[in-house]
């Protein structure tokens, strides 16, 4: 669909949720908190449709719910041939005894709706089968080709109804797409959903582009991204709606794109000029940069925290590559990472309680994440290479780039993990991946 469509048909997709009171205590929830090692069954037959088409969509909205359930490692959706109810017979209501006996705990049911003026109209129920009552009930309507949003909308609901937490299946990623031989990669901005459906290429790969990174504004996305133009790095602002950019500047010596200010009023980037590497920040509606680091190490890899008060970085000024945290105009720099190895690309998390990083020793590299007070250092990833890592909007998962060896050269791809570091998954995409950059819920502000 044409991306003012899209645009459309997001403004366009409207919710009606019902929660029914029933007493907490009767109802199914599932603590994500500590690691879940037995994933919670859930069944997710077919949406019901009165035609074919409609059958298809709800067929096709139902696979999509129950695969971004099972990729987050919480449920495990079961087997449609052992159900004993039809989705036809589900519009009446559940049969719950059925349910009990494949030992489903949730279950979902709904119906597509192709109405009057063209739209599509899902329905759809979360049951707790233990307990015999509805969770959740909402009602969407959108255009017929924005039914993966709609399958999006739904998981989040079913996730968050029984973990708790907002869930992070209706956003996209922004990442460089990567061909050719290693020595001379064509490397191109591509943007999909999470589970990359949707994929989309942003530019023509005539530029060497590099590090996006999303605005945490949904209703206006935009993303920052550096490219090489005559050999020189040069920021831009790419509008996702309209696909027009606009020159932010150009910066000889930087060498990773900007990151946005939480209200998405300033960039954050690391710039070296005569030869030393700092921090400055750049006000997007003056263009007025202010130097933030006068230390005469290399600072670099700046990431704000969500409220926009502190500024987390790596430098080199201790002796050797560490995470710092400093205040957000530049005082009270500290050391945060203490541990063996390197420490640097710190990303803040959405929560404010984490910050992820990349690790390198011994001869490999891992993703981890520490408290912004320098407390409880985790690593959850290990390999060859791998790098950039990426926060869900709830702050529950990663997605980073692994690369490994190939022949020649490597290959790069995306990879998804729970904050316990417990359960991984693949990031599909077309060719390779790399600096991958999440985007916000959509439409939520």
């Amino acid at each position: 669909m044409a991306p003012i469509l899209r645009g459309i048909g997001r403004m366009l997709l409207g919710a009606v949720l019902v929660m029914l009171a029933v007493p907490a205590s009767a109802q199914i929830r599932i603590d994500i908190t500590e690691g879940v090692t037995q994933p919670m069954p859930v069944a997710v037959p077919e949406l019901f449709g009165a035609s074919v088409f409609e059958q298809e969509r709800g067929a096709d909205i139902a696979n999509v719910v129950a695969n971004n359930l099972r990729r987050s490692g919480i449920f495990q959706p079961l087997d449609r041939g052992a159900f004993l109810q039809s989705p036809d017979d589900l519009r009446a209501g559940p049969r719950f005894a059925d349910w009990r006996l494949i030992n489903a705990q949730g279950l979902i049911s709904g119906t597509v709706t192709i109405l009057d003026d063209g739209q599509l109209r899902a329905d759809f129920r979360l049951w707790d089968v233990v307990s015999e009552t509805q969770l959740v009930g909402q009602s969407l309507t959108t255009f017929p080709d924005n039914w993966r949003e709609v399958a999006h909308r739904i998981s989040d609901a079913v996730f968050e109804r029984l973990t708790g937490e907002p869930g992070y299946f209706n956003t996209r990623l922004v990442y460089v797409s990567e061909t050719g031989p290693q020595e001379a990669r064509t490397k191109r901005l591509a943007i999909m959903d999470q589970d990359g459906g949707n994929h989309e290429f942003l530019t023509d790969g005539s530029e060497l582009v590099l590090t996006p990174r999303f605005s945490p504004t949904p209703a206006d996305p935009v993303i920052t991204y550096m490219a090489y133009v005559d050999n020189q790095p040069r920021v831009y602002l790419l509008d996702l709606e309209s696909r027009q950019r606009e020159v932010l500047g150009d910066f000889p010596g930087m060498t990773f794109s900007p990151r946005f200010s939480p209200d998405g009023n300033r960039v954050v980037f690391s710039w070296a000029q005569n030869g030393n590497s700092d921090i400055y920040v750049m006000d997007l509606r003056t263009r007025q940069i202010q130097r933030l680091t006068f230390d005469p190490g290399i600072d670099t890899s700046p990431s704000f925290s969500p409220d926009g008060s502190r500024i987390a970085f790596e430098s080199d000024r201790g002796g050797s590559q560490q995470v710092y945290v400093m205040n957000a105009d530049g005082t009270d720099p500290a050391r945060i990472t203490f541990g063996t190895g390197r420490f640097g690309g710190p990303v803040w998390s959405p929560r404010g309680d984490l910050i992820a990083f990349t690790n390198i020793f011994g001869g490999r590299f891992h993703i981890g994440v520490i408290r912004p007070d320098g407390s409880g250092l985790r690593l959850l990833a290990d390999s060859f290479h791998v790098e950039g890592p990426t926060w869900a909007p709830n702050g529950r998962a990663l997605i980073y780039f692994s690369q490994t060896p190939s022949g020649q050269g490597s290959i790069a791809r995306l990879i998804g993990v729970d904050l316990t570091g417990t359960h991984t998954w693949p990031v599909p995409t077309p060719q390779n991946g790399s600096d991958p950059a999440w985007g916000p819920l959509i439409g939520q502000q």
